[in-house]
C-alpha cells in the first residue's frame, strides 16, 4: 500500500494531496482540505470525520471487507475490542474517542432519503469471536438487524469457495448524487482512492464479481442466524 497515515483499522488514510482531490470530486467547498492539518497530526477523530464526510454524502456505498466486520456494522463492544487490541496500545481516552467516532459513522443508516448500502463480509471475519462469545453474539444480532433494512444488502463470502478479486484486500465504492464516485482497493492503484472513470470501472468489475460469488442476501442472513443458533 502507498504511503499515508494509520487509520482506525491499522491501514492507511489518504495523503493530504488526496484530500484536495476529494474536495474536487465531492464539491466539499474546502472542508476536506481544511482537515489536512489534523490528518498530519494523526488525530484520529478528525481523520474519521474525513471518511464520514464522504459516507455522509454518498447515495450508494459498496464495501467488501475481508479481515473484520466493517466499521459501519460494528457494535460498540466489538469496536472497543478491536481498538483495544492495537499494538502499541492506545490510551484509555484515545480508545473512548475512537469508539465514539466509529459509532458516529452509523448515522448513515438514519439518513433521509436512505442511501443504498451493500456489504460483503468474509465468513472468517463473521466467525471471529472478537470480544468474547457474548460480544460476538451481539455483533451477529447487529448484522441481522442491519441486513433486514430495506436499503441494505448484506452478503457473506463463504470460505469454501473459489478465488475471487477480493483476496487482495478490502474494496470500497462511494457514489454521489451528481454521478461522481470515489473508490479504493487494497490491491489496486497502490491502495490509493481513485475517481478516474477507467479506474472506477475496474473496481466496479471486481466488486460486482465478488457480489456474484458471495451467498445471496437471504442465504447470508440465514447463515448468520445459523451461527447464532450454534452458540
Amino acid at each position: 500500500m502507498g504511503p499515508g497515515y494509520p487509520t482506525e483499522s491499522g491501514k492507511r488514510i489518504p495523503r493530504p494531496e488526496y484530500l484536495d482531490r476529494a474536495d474536487d470530486v465531492l464539491g466539499a467547498g474546502g472542508l476536506l482540505s481544511a482537515m489536512k492539518e489534523d490528518v498530519q497530526k494523526v488525530r484520529y477523530p478528525k481523520k474519521v470525520r474525513a471518511l464520514a464526510e464522504m459516507e455522509a454524502k454518498a447515495v450508494e456505498i459498496g464495501v467488501y471487507e475481508c479481515n473484520s466486520v466493517h466499521g459501519l456494522l460494528q457494535t460498540p463492544q466489538h469496536a472497543r475490542a478491536l481498538i483495544e487490541a492495537a499494538q502499541p496500545p492506545y490510551s484509555p481516552d484515545d480508545v473512548d474517542r475512537m469508539v465514539a467516532a466509529r459509532l458516529a459513522r452509523r448515522s448513515v443508516f438514519a439518513r433521509t432519503p436512505a442511501p443504498s448500502i451493500h456489504f460483503v463480509l468474509e465468513e472468517a471475519a463473521v466467525r471471529r469471536r472478537v470480544g468474547g462469545t457474548m460480544v460476538w453474539q451481539r455483533q451477529l444480532e447487529r448484522l441481522l438487524e442491519v441486513g433486514q433494512l430495506n436499503n441494505v444488502s448484506f452478503q457473506v463470502m463463504p470460505t469454501d469457495t473459489d478465488a475471487h478479486p477480493g483476496l487482495d484486500g478490502k474494496i470500497e465504492l462511494l457514489k454521489f448524487s451528481d454521478g461522481k464516485a470515489v473508490g479504493r482497493s487494497d490491491g489496486l492503484f497502490n491502495g490509493r482512492p481513485v475517481s478516474d472513470p477507467k479506474q472506477l470501472r475496474i473496481l466496479e468489475l471486481q466488486y460486482g464479481t465478488i457480489r456474484a460469488q458471495a451467498l445471496p442476501p437471504r442465504e447470508s442472513l440465514a447463515f448468520i442466524q445459523k451461527l447464532l443458533g450454534e452458540t
